[in-house]
């Protein structure tokens, strides 16, 4: 990752360096995974997350956390 200063002429560059693969799986930010393809999230079709936001729009409070859950869990 880079990032350059003011003015230009200066540019600073870091890197995180593990000292192993399962290390790194454990706690690198899932989307730093992804770019070098260890890390790969499920994807949900597009009908179905619209679905899911419209139905947590007609419950209220903290209550919308549990509206995607599987009914085996509420049981």
């Amino acid at each position: 990752m880079t990032r350059t200063h003011f003015g230009g002429g200066k540019t600073t560059g870091f890197g995180m360096i593990y000292d192993s693969l399962d290390y790194a799986k454990k706690n690198e930010l899932k989307h730093s995974l992804a770019r070098h393809s260890l890390y790969e999230k499920k994807k949900t079709a597009r009908k179905q997350q619209k679905r899911h936001k419209n139905k947590k729009k007609k419950v209220r409070g903290t209550s919308q956390a549990n509206v995607g859950a599987d009914k085996k869990l509420k049981e």
